[in-house]
Formats: structure tokens, C-alpha cells, sequence
């Protein structure tokens, strides 16, 4: 049986404010589905989101490095 893949999730980008928020609270956030995740360095690069399983949580310093901020 070939295997299938999984269409590549859209790339979110947020609002800089959503992200300085997310610094003071220790979040990361999730590029396919948006989720807040507590607990995340602020460089955090491709953890596994609690909320769709995808591995695209970074942490909000991170995002604004990789100009995810708008």
C-alpha cells in the first residue's frame, strides 16, 4: 500500500503583541494550528504541539527571529 502524506500544515504568522505576550508567559505557539503551549524555551524549534500533534511549536522569541510576526 503506498504511503500517504499528510498535506504540509499553512504556516501561521501572529500578531507581535500575541508573541510579546507569549514571552512574558513562557509560551510557545503552534505555526499549524495557533495552540499557546506553556512551558516552552523561548528557542524552541519544532515541538510536538498537545493540542493537533503536529511538531510546529516554537517558542515566541524563535518566531520573531524566523519573521512569523506581523
Amino acid at each position: 500500500m503506498p504511503d500517504v502524506k499528510k498535506p504540509a500544515p499553512k504556516l501561521r504568522k501572529f500578531t507581535l503583541e500575541k508573541l510579546l505576550a507569549a514571552t512574558d508567559d513562557e509560551s510557545g505557539l503552534c505555526l499549524a494550528c495557533g495552540h499557546a503551549q506553556h512551558g516552552c524555551e523561548p528557542d524552541a524549534r519544532g515541538y510536538l504541539c498537545e493540542s493537533c500533534g503536529e511538531e510546529q511549536v516554537y517558542g515566541a522569541e524563535e518566531l520573531i527571529v524566523m519573521g512569523r510576526a506581523i
